[in-house]
């Protein structure tokens, strides 16, 4: 499917284009922004690596990626990233990265809502997890506000900063699912 656009109260989810690079620097590149993510800040170099994948895992015949571009709906400004990631059995796992000046407004919370109307309401997934760093306490509360249920620990999950590091994952069930209201979403 592509492309996506995804809309809710303050937010839309769009593709990636080529004029994001310095925006989504402007988040991947920042160590404050990457502190609890699995891996350390991108240079402007990576993460222009990192937009093109993107855009071309877009339009692969197959899409297994939905790398996006989280924007405030009335400015178009760009300010987080989202990921939906499709495994096998109906299943995802949902990441999302917001710039540290959007912080504590509700943006997390917003774009945790766009990614379970993707891969429910449009790519009719069955379950979406997600993976947080276990000193994340704000992921935590977005991800259960979401209505995802802490499942578990996975020990020594991701090498980081020159350690490994545990990851606590939360997942919900479309069943479980309660669907926020005035959410669009464009095919």
């Amino acid at each position: 499917m592509h492309p996506v656009t995804l809309t809710h109260q303050r937010l839309t989810l769009r593709e990636l284009l080529l004029d994001d690079v310095d925006d989504v620097h402007a988040v991947y590149g920042s160590p404050e922004a990457t502190r609890h993510l699995s891996f350390e800040p991108r240079s402007r170099e990576q993460v222009g690596l990192i937009v093109a994948r993107s855009m071309v895992s877009a339009v692969a015949p197959s899409r297994t990626e939905y790398a996006l571009a989280v924007c405030e709906a009335d400015s178009g400004q760009l300010v987080g990233l989202a990921r939906l990631a499709l495994e096998g059995q109906q299943a995802a796992t949902i990441g999302f990265a917001i710039r540290p000046d959007r912080w504590g407004i509700g943006h997390g919370s917003e774009v945790v809502q766009l990614l379970l109307a993707l891969g429910f309401d449009v790519l009719g997934l069955h379950r979406i997890w997600a993976a947080r760093s276990p000193e994340n306490a704000a992921s935590r509360a977005v991800l259960e506000r979401a209505g995802l249920v802490e499942e578990g620990r996975i020990r020594d999950h991701v090498h980081v900063r020159g350690a490994w590091r545990d990851s606590i994952v939360h997942s919900v069930l479309e069943n479980e699912w309660t669907r926020p209201t005035q959410a669009s979403a464009r095919r």
